[in-house]
């Protein structure tokens, strides 16, 4: 079997098969990680597959490979990354069962099955808040009075906004939580799942079509404010949402969330880091957080959050890397 399809040449599965639908799934450090991850979790003789679509892609080919997965009986579930929003817009009738904060966020992280039950869910509100928890230092908006800054309005950014938003944070939110997109679609979205959600944090949203207007929008951000790449740039197409001129808050927390590609965004931070007093992070745990916690609902493991079975899954990852 390939170890990577398009819509148009998927081919029934000979071996229980886990699949990942991305843009460029070949270049995930999933592929080396995930065979130690199955035999250290004992999930036996399994296959990983990538599902490569076009950014965007027209309705008919999302839902091709749905049904293709819905129907294949060895093809166990995916990880959705980057067409979460798009797959789900297109495919929802398809599933079974839809988990609440799939329905909420409109989007779909993780395709399972149980039961004879073809399963949706929304899994980045999780793995969003442990890569976030791994990343702020306790208390930090309740301390600073910092914002949030995430340039991108798709799936990932839907969750940050949930997770840092939520009551249940008490004092230790954001004083606002300021979203920059390229189109309005994206940024209407995600303001209907904020307003859903029924939290009184502050959300803006900034059409930002080029890079100069997210500097200037970055220029608004107090000291000690998170800012986050969101935005696919540098692992899906090319480039950063900032230009070079781009100046981050001082004392601030930079998270790109791709941990591979040309991360141009990356390099922007790095060349502040020190005369801005910047704390840096990757994608790296956030794609950790992301991939178990898939894992363990397609193959219906126990895979805990933190701990040492976590850390040893980590070591894995990292012994690859």
């Amino acid at each position: 079997m390939p170890l990577t399809f398009t819509w148009d040449t998927l081919e029934p599965a000979r071996k229980p098969t886990f699949y990942f639908i991305g843009v460029t799934t070949g270049r995930s450090s999933i592929r080396t990680v995930f065979p130690l991850w199955a035999e250290h979790l004992g999930l036996g003789d399994v296959e990983m597959v990538g599902i490569d679509l076009a950014l965007h892609a027209p309705a008919e080919h999302y839902r091709a490979v749905v049904e293709f997965l819905k129907k294949d009986e060895l093809s166990l579930g995916a990880l959705v990354t980057t067409h979460k929003l798009d797959l789900y817009a297109a495919a929802r009738d398809l599933f079974d069962e839809i988990d609440p904060l799939a329905d909420l966020m409109d989007e779909v992280s993780c395709l399972s099955k149980r039961d004879g039950r073809f399963r949706a869910h929304a899994k980045d509100p999780i793995t969003a808040g442990h890569a976030l928890d791994a990343l702020l230092p306790p208390g930090h908006f309740a301390a600073t009075g910092a914002d949030v800054v995430v340039f991108g309005a798709g799936g990932s950014a839907i969750a940050i906004d949930w997770y840092l938003s939520r009551p249940a944070r008490g004092a230790d939110r954001p004083r606002r939580i300021l979203v920059t997109n390229r189109s309005a679609a994206r940024l209407e979205t995600l303001r209907q799942v904020h307003d859903a959600s029924g939290t009184d944090t502050v959300l803006e949203t900034r059409l930002c079509p080029q890079p100069a207007d997210n500097d200037a929008v970055l220029l608004t951000a107090p000291a000690g404010s998170l800012v986050i790449n969101a935005t696919g740039l540098g692992k899906d197409a090319p480039g950063s949402p900032l230009t070079f001129g781009g100046v981050f808050p001082q004392d601030g927390l930079v998270w790109e969330l791709n941990y591979r590609g040309d991360l141009v965004f990356l390099d922007q931070a790095r060349a502040q880091e020190h005369s801005r007093s910047l704390a840096i992070t990757d994608g790296w745990v956030y794609f950790i957080h992301g991939w178990t916690q898939v894992i363990a609902e397609v193959f219906d493991v126990e895979i805990a959050p933190s701990g040492p079975s976590f850390d040893a899954l980590v070591a894995i990852a990292e012994s690859t890397r």
